[in-house]
């Protein structure tokens, strides 16, 4: 008779009702093919043979090399590496959920078995479902083995929130920036109470319509594709996260435009003058930009806590699922040493093989029936528990927002002046903080008292199980195995104390793995913080090109317009600067909301790689005394854990390129917008400048002066018909003159620097075709010393000078053009100011016009440039 009494343990851990315990709701959502391939990617319940297999190598463990003695016989080496799954086995919380889709399996079953860079798992991956949290504590009852998606979910609604507070803040503090001028102009009486009462609720309600716009858009966004309320897919959430950014851009050039439209609106219902108008303008953007600092401040500080809460809550999570994991482990552990025992008594011949088995038979039934209804139990009372705590941390959060309302209603209440606004603003952001302060410690207590609760509801499982299982092994040494064996009460007794003697060095190698394990957990924890310390650094590079290149192309944009004052030139400076403050915030974000999902559509495969990295050290670290085939392949393990990191690497970089592509792109879209907006910007400064230097011609022309020198002559009895005709046929005679000159020195400019133009790129071609011929001659060096990729760089590099060159000519011969024709159009004024004052003191002395006027004349005709 075959002594198979090693299989119990497999064959009664697989009960139905001890399989309730892991099965997660999510399966439900799944595909039946789905299901089964899951299903031979179950975990193994021999932590070393599952090593074994995840590096694709079968070896002989020895038992005294088992980190747990799970009793497992050793499999041949010429054994099938497949072994049946353990549907009630507690899983690891890690983000996949199983470890066997690291062994490869073999040809017949290449269907169902992958590996951990399979295309084909990473789509289903993309599309497996996962809940729907809203905050943490609802992790911690979260049945489902990926959890890590459902705490970087939790991230990135953090994100958004605290994107969605300093969108809201930016519009308080606006509308209060408006308040505070419309209160000055209506101390100084330049608009009634009603009027101002009416300016401020048009603002109120044009800036709410803009936010109700925005939630409706992301309402739509969060209702499309929902096939349930309760779950969501990784591919769900990156669209989400998509169109989100899309609305915001859109929110963003719409604030934009809006802020623009208040400023109008504010400038035209006060009546100022052109000065004072300006003045308020470059006040208005100069407050708005250190409003955008402070925003972004509390934004990169914000987004670091939401990030460190990330791994505290990492933690928490481990140390509830090391707890869960602990029970099941431990009490095989307690059977081990029984089934040992009674090995023993079968050797002696004390016990019967099939005796043996019937007794563990029964043993292994009423206990694993009997913890799994302790672990349901559990998991009910972690559930009711959890929703309790919800709801008063709903009341909470419900009360703090009615007072945190209040306060910052009394704030806005009060009438600032000008000159007080960074008061407010000071005091406003104080505030603020305070408040993000206290509810960010509120929910800190709130998840820990959580974590806490579960935490003592799986010791107290833990201690039921223990206790459960000492009571069935004494009804086993103490009434069923004297009736069975003959054996003595006292007999039985010893046997049970040798039974406890031999499990206290079990437990301790036991609690050792874990310790090992929870150290090995915050290493890999410590280098995810160092990962994210990288993105933030490369967000920090980021937003520097992009600030240095946007500032770099407006002064050039700039100069070229010429004809601004030095006020316009610092307005347009300043706007642009607040305009792009708005763009580079929100890339923040969303570099930040890119790296989590880059972070959640790696994490199986991480997952699966830093458990296998973890057998490998545990094994490792097992015993000092391996034999030759034992370190042979340890160090076939290591090198394919360095091939599967170099493969993880290569497919992480090659994420990091696809989102940021698409950050790329939303940046493009973004300063699109903002260009769009400078140009307006720029447009009405020019418009405006125009204005104001027609309204100072028209001043300076004084056609009073010109009328009654013109009244004055047609009164005077000195001018006759035939003389004033000879003087105007006079002037325009002088005035043809005039004009034909110029138009002939314009063309023979033009000429000339079209020429000039000319024989620059008649250079310049040449310089290019010596350039060509040199490299030409090069082109065999080149070849074997270089690249592909580099002669591409230099063929890139070379095009973009080619095009610098061009546009720096063309540049630089317009301008020679403009200072040309405006050098022409001084002298034109200027002979067409001589002509006019010959005439008119020709007509003042003809008709002999009095001595004051005359003078007054003569000195407003003096040429002033």
């Amino acid at each position: 008779q075959k002594d198979d009494s090693q299989r119990l343990l497999e064959g009664f851990t697989s009960d139905d009702k001890g399989h309730s315990l892991t099965r997660s709701k999510a399966e439900s959502y799944t595909s039946k093919e789905e299901m089964v391939s899951e299903e031979d990617e179950s975990p193994l319940n021999s932590n070393i043979t599952a090593f074994a297999l995840k590096a694709k190598v079968i070896y002989p463990i020895n038992q005294k090399f088992r980190p747990l003695a799970d009793g497992s016989s050793n499999p041949s080496l010429h054994e099938s590496p497949k072994q049946a799954a353990l549907p009630n086995q507690v899983m690891e919380t890690s983000p996949s959920g199983s470890l066997g889709s690291l062994s490869q399996g073999d040809k017949e079953d290449c269907s169902s078995s992958t590996t951990i860079h399979s295309s084909a798992s990473d789509d289903r991956f993309q599309a497996r479902t996962f809940l729907k949290v809203t905050c943490f504590p609802e992790v911690l009852t979260c049945e489902s083995f990926d959890v890590k998606l459902c705490l970087c979910s939790l991230l990135l609604k953090d994100l958004m929130l605290l994107d969605t507070e300093l969108r809201r803040e930016k519009h308080v503090i606006f509308i209060q920036v408006l308040k505070i001028y419309l209160t000055d102009f209506y101390h100084k009486k330049k608009i009634t109470d009603d009027l101002f009462k009416k300016i401020l609720l048009i603002q109120e309600n044009d800036f709410e319509e803009l936010q109700k716009q925005l939630d409706s858009r992301i309402q739509n966004t969060e209702m499309s594709g929902a096939r349930n309320s309760e779950y969501q897919t990784l591919e769900d959430l990156e669209r989400k996260e998509r169109e989100y950014s899309e609305h915001i851009i859109d929110n963003m050039e719409a604030f934009w435009k809006q802020a623009d439209k208040a400023q109008q609106f504010l400038l035209d219902q006060s009546k100022c003058s052109s000065a004072k108008a300006s003045k308020i303008t470059m006040d208005l953007t100069e407050r708005m930009i250190a409003v955008e600092g402070l925003l972004s401040e509390s934004q990169d500080l914000r987004a670091m806590d939401i990030q460190e809460r990330l791994f505290n809550w990492e933690l928490m999570v481990k140390a509830v699922d090391s707890l869960k994991s602990y029970i099941p482990e431990e009490c095989k552990c307690r059977l081990n040493t029984v089934s040992n025992i009674l090995d023993h008594l079968t050797v002696k011949n004390n016990l019967s093989v099939r005796q043996k088995e019937e007794l563990l038979t029964d043993l292994h039934k009423a206990f694993w029936e009997q913890l799994a209804h302790f672990s349901n139990e559990c998991a009910q009372q972690s559930k009711d528990l959890i929703l309790k705590q919800l709801e008063y941390r709903a009341k909470k959060r419900e009360e703090f927002k009615h007072r945190q309302k209040a306060e910052q209603g009394s704030l806005l209440s009060k009438t600032f002046q000008t000159k007080e606004f960074h008061d407010f603003l000071k005091a406003y952001q104080e505030l603020l903080e305070r408040h993000r302060q206290i509810r960010w410690d509120l929910e800190e207590d709130d998840d820990w008292e959580s974590a806490e609760a579960v935490t003592d509801l799986y010791k107290d499982l833990h201690s039921k199980a223990s206790h459960t299982l000492a009571e069935l092994v004494k009804e086993l040494f103490l009434h069923a195995l004297p009736a069975v064996t003959g054996l003595s009460v006292r007999e039985c007794e010893l046997l049970k104390e040798e039974w406890q003697e031999n499990l206290v060095p079990q437990l301790e190698k036991l609690d050792t793995y874990h310790q090992r394990r929870w150290k090995l957990f915050q290493e890999q924890l410590l280098l995810e913080k160092e990962l994210w310390l990288k993105e933030y650094a490369l967000s920090a590079v980021i937003q520097k090109h992009l600030s240095e290149t946007q500032e770099k192309m407006i002064q050039g944009v700039v100069s070229r317009v010429g004809g601004l004052s030095d006020e316009s030139v610092n307005y347009i400076l300043q706007k642009h600067k607040l305009l792009l403050c708005s763009v580079l915030r929100r890339v923040t974000l969303r570099s930040l909301g890119m790296a989590t999902l880059t972070h959640m559509r790696m994490s199986r495969k991480k997952g699966l790689l830093q458990e296998l990295r973890e057998q490998h050290v545990l094994q490792k670290s097992s015993s000092h005394c391996h034999d030759e085939d034992q370190w042979q392949l340890l160090k076939a393990v290591e090198s394919h854990i360095l091939e599967e990191e170099e493969k993880l690497e290569e497919e992480t970089q090659q994420t990091h390129l696809e989102f940021h592509q698409q950050l790329v792109n939303e940046i493009q879209e973004a300063l699109h917008f903002l260009q769009q907006h400078m140009e307006q910007v720029i447009g009405q400064t020019l418009l405006q400048r125009a204005r104001q230097g027609a309204a100072e011609k028209n001043s300076a022309d004084e056609p009073d002066l010109k009328e009654r020198l013109v009244e004055t002559a047609v009164e005077s009895v000195y001018g006759t018909h035939n003389n004033i005709n000879r003087l105007v046929q006079n002037y325009y005679q002088q005035l043809g003159k005039i004009t034909e000159s110029y138009e002939g020195k314009k063309l023979q400019q033009l000429k000339s620097l079209q020429a000039e133009r000319g024989e620059r790129s008649r250079l310049k071609k040449k310089q290019e075709n010596e350039q060509t011929l040199k490299e030409q001659l090069n082109k065999g060096l080149l070849d074997i010393s270089s690249v592909v990729h580099q002669r591409m760089v230099l063929q890139q590099q070379k095009i973009v000078a080619q095009f610098e060159l061009q546009q720096q000519i063309r540049l630089e011969s317009l301008k020679q053009k403009i200072l040309g024709l405006q050098q022409l159009q001084s002298e034109l004024e200027h002979q067409l100011q001589e002509a006019e004052q010959d005439f008119v003191t020709e007509l003042a002395t003809l008709a002999r016009v009095p001595l004051a006027m005359k003078k007054q004349l003569l000195k407003r005709s003096k040429p002033t440039g």
